[in-house]
């Protein structure tokens, strides 16, 4: 089993339903919402894994659900799936750094390859800049285990909680994460994990 969960969000109920079986029967959690709209009000600050979404749905389309993510939480990849593409959705979609573009219908086995990507994307953010030694010579160990935890997304509270600290504790080890990396917050974190992978 995986920890990270696959968030599939599409307007089609017998869609949703297959997706969440196929991944399921590989091993997957996953979780489903009908539209952009009621992902965005659940979705919460420790929630980790990925997203699969529809482009075309009534109210916020995919395209535009992966371009909030990409600015409000992202450590939240997403892979985009449609019946309607084209190349400059498709376009849009990496430009957006979407993990694939797949157009239905699809291959079972593309999608679960797409979502192993995805979640190595996010695994792997925190291992890649851990493999630049002036930055591992920069932070502590806890620091370390603080960052790791600010690419995942997690708020202040659930950190202290992960690792049996205080929040104001959390605080303190983030803005020492960010200052000897040179970054000015959590995004910018994210874009320089994100730059190191390539």
């Amino acid at each position: 089993m995986h920890n990270e969960t696959v968030f599939i969000v599409d307007d089609d109920a017998s869609v949703r339903d297959a997706l969440s079986l196929l991944l399921s029967l590989n091993g997957y959690a996953t979780s489903t919402f009908s539209c952009a709209e009621d992902f965005l009000g659940a979705i919460k600050p420790d929630w980790c894994g990925c997203v699969v979404a529809d482009i075309r749905m009534p109210g916020l389309s995919g395209l535009e659900l992966q371009k909030r993510l990409k600015a409000s939480r992202p450590g939240l990849p997403v892979i985009v799936i449609t019946a309607h593409g084209d190349v400059n959705a498709a376009r849009e979609a990496f430009l957006s750094d979407a993990v694939d573009f797949i157009e239905k219908p699809f291959d079972g086995d593309q999608l679960v390859a797409a979502v192993k990507k995805a979640l190595e994307r996010v695994s792997g953010q925190v291992s890649r800049i851990s493999g630049d030694s002036e930055a591992v010579r920069r932070l502590s160990a806890r620091e370390h285990e603080v960052m790791g935890l600010m690419v995942r997304g997690l708020h202040n509270r659930r950190i202290a909680q992960e690792l049996g600290i205080s929040p104001r504790t959390v605080e303190v080890h983030k803005a020492r994460v960010l200052a000897k990396l040179g970054v000015r917050n959590v995004i910018d974190l994210v874009r320089l994990v994100d730059h190191k992978t390539v």
